[in-house]
């Protein structure tokens, strides 16, 4: 499936790798279809590419690579709208943005993805232990540890 994006021009996906927003995203419920792009092989960013606006694309992670200790509480209507058996089953994925010189990442609004049926949605988290701009990383200290 060849998609358009605008910061990577047009992109050979495999149908595999995208993913069914029904209610789409917080902001941009009109788009419902989203391709996870996966830069290389080693990194831990993924691009989030909406599959019907080339425009619209976000950064995404996994959190357990950062906070071993998160969790995103899938109610149970939640579970059966994705088709999940079982909350472990989910992949969750939270969107990254840049502040300043600072990555953080939206914890309390995770996206959590059936990656069997490629359902997805966006969750909002009522429990305030998490931030919506938890910082990961400072871009100093990532470019002063690539060159050490």
């Amino acid at each position: 499936m060849l998609i358009q994006t605008t910061r990577f021009g047009p992109v050979d996906i495999d149908e595999s790798r995208t993913l069914e927003f029904k209610a789409g995203l917080l902001g941009f419920s009109s788009y419902h279809t989203f391709a996870l792009l996966q830069p290389d092989e080693t990194g831990v960013f993924f691009w989030l590419q909406c599959t019907e606006n080339p425009d619209l694309a976000f950064v995404v992670t996994d959190p357990a690579l950062w906070l071993p200790d998160y969790q995103a509480n899938i109610r149970k209507e939640q579970m059966e709208d994705l088709g999940l058996g079982e909350a472990s089953d989910a992949q969750v994925l939270v969107i990254v943005n840049k502040r300043d010189q600072t990555l953080t990442a939206n914890l309390q609004g995770p996206l959590v993805v059936n990656s069997s049926n490629r359902q997805a949605m966006q969750l909002v988290l009522a429990e305030k232990k998490w931030s919506t701009r938890h910082e990961l990383v400072k871009l100093a200290e990532l470019a002063t540890a690539k060159s050490a």
